[in-house]
């Protein structure tokens, strides 16, 4: 079987630069609309009883790029490929793991059964936001971290000199170990309490920030309201204010972009699972981690050396 890459419109700049790196062209799709706004999909090659891999995070518009998704594997199933493979940098809906009140539905595990019914046999993602959600699949999941990318980076800056890795909440915080753990430094967290889909708060510091810089490191930055209210915590308890704040998944709605002017942040560091119409930010490339991925996948070798 040989690699074939397609893609949706969600990141095709992504796509590409996965396809550089691994030496394969970028397969060729019709993906647009009827006049009435439905999605229409073609793949415009043969991919009898190849291994393919359809690059596409479903980021905004979440509903969209998750049906463009389907579709392709859909398509890909009809044409009798030999494997399907879903590499989704970014997956919508995984905040939506669990009931947090009575009557509502549990969305990551809907998402993980369509894409299973649609006939993909394996997906490869970044940073979900709650681990478990590989459980709501029956197929394998490889989920990669974006830690190998954040460790080096920070220390070629120099950043993590007299710094401690701060994880936002309980969730972030095995990330936090692995980044703390890679750089030698120690680690602290944010006691967080939600309110609301949209409200949170930190009541209190846990650890020893005094004198130290903060580097936190979080899966998404939505409001960045959690964020600036982090921000705010940390210089309470004493931290240095050249705060470093550091997200995989750049979604960046509402008022992130004002909550992330901090004046006690230094620098943002995201990675291009989602793409920046707008800079300012820098950007950490995911293109070869995906591609190492991939490679690992086709032949047969062991992904967990890149987690």
């Amino acid at each position: 079987m040989q690699i074939r890459l397609f893609t949706g419109n969600a990141h095709p700049g992504l796509a590409q630069r996965i396809a550089e790196a691994l030496g394969v062209p970028l397969g060729k799709a019709l993906v647009d609309r009827f006049p009435d706004g439905e999605i229409r999909v073609r793949l415009l090659e043969s991919v009898r009883g190849d291994d393919v891999y359809l690059i596409q995070p479903t980021c905004p518009p979440v509903n969209e790029h998750l049906m463009e998704l389907l579709l392709l594997a859909d398509a890909a199933r009809r044409s009798s490929a030999g494997r399907i493979n879903a590499v989704i940098p970014y997956f919508g809906y995984a905040r939506q793991d669990k009931q947090t009140e009575g009557r509502e539905p549990v969305s990551a595990k809907l998402v993980a059964g369509l894409l299973e019914r649609v006939g993909v046999h394996r997906v490869i993602a970044i940073d979900l936001h709650a681990p478990q959600i590989q459980g709501f699949f029956d197929i394998p999941v490889d989920h990669l971290s974006a830690v190998r990318l954040f460790a080096p980076y920070l220390r070629e800056k120099g950043y993590a000199d007299n710094a401690v890795v701060v994880s936002p909440d309980a969730g972030r915080a095995e990330e936090a170990r692995r980044l703390a753990e890679r750089l030698g430094l120690p680690l602290a967290m944010l006691a967080k309490r939600r309110h609301g889909p949209k409200e949170t708060s930190v009541t209190y510091v846990i650890g020893d920030v005094q004198g130290k810089r903060p580097l936190i490191i979080d899966d998404i930055v939505s409001t960045g309201g959690t964020i600036r209210r982090g921000v705010e915590a940390l210089l309470q308890a004493g931290a240095l204010p050249e705060v470093v704040v550091m997200a995989t998944h750049p979604v960046l709605v509402g008022e992130a972009r004002e909550n992330l002017a901090h004046p006690a942040i230094r620098e943002v560091v995201f990675t291009d699972t989602i793409p920046l119409k707008d800079g300012g930010y820098t950007v950490l490339s995911t293109a070869e981690l995906l591609a190492q991925a991939i490679r690992h996948v086709h032949t047969n070798q062991s992904v967990s050396a890149l987690i």
